[in-house]
């Protein structure tokens, strides 16, 4: 009498199948990386403002990161660069990021990208930017001739 299978062998073609769903991403052919993967961000609003933060530790400079804001997105681009040099057969166990990122941020309302303003504190980098006021209808009034 054959064994009762304890897990669903279906359940590793489920996993390559998002595998292969993530590679094909138009987000990682165009930034380079896994999309959502570096760095990660939390937007949320203000009454008058949209609030991005990012970690991004290891920053030294402001040069390490670029920052373009359109009125509906945020796009941030720089490199991490290692304290030391080391090789990679001397590493046991390598989970932090070095190198090159990019990520593209869809805001939630439209900006005045001309407002946006950037801090880094702590590995945490905040960009504030002013609300676009939607500009107000008017009645327009008909002239009969």
């Amino acid at each position: 009498m054959p064994l009762p299978l304890p897990v669903d062998p279906l359940r590793h073609l489920e996993s390559f199948r998002r595998d292969v769903g993530r590679l094909l991403d138009p987000e990682v052919w165009r930034t380079g990386g896994v999309s959502g993967a570096l760095p990660r961000v939390d937007v949320h609003e203000t009454e008058n403002q949209v609030v991005v933060s990012c970690d991004i530790p290891g920053l030294r400079k402001a040069d390490d990161v670029e920052i373009d804001v359109d009125d509906d997105r945020v796009h941030l681009s720089g490199v991490i660069e290692r304290d030391e040099e080391r090789r990679e057969q001397d590493f046991l166990q390598r989970e932090r990021f070095y190198g090159r990122f990019s990520r593209t941020v869809a805001l939630p309302v439209e900006v005045k990208p001309e407002s946006a303003r950037a801090s880094y504190r702590n590995g945490v980098l905040e960009i504030r930017m002013d609300k676009a006021r939607p500009s107000r209808g008017r009645r327009v009034n008909i002239e009969f001739h």
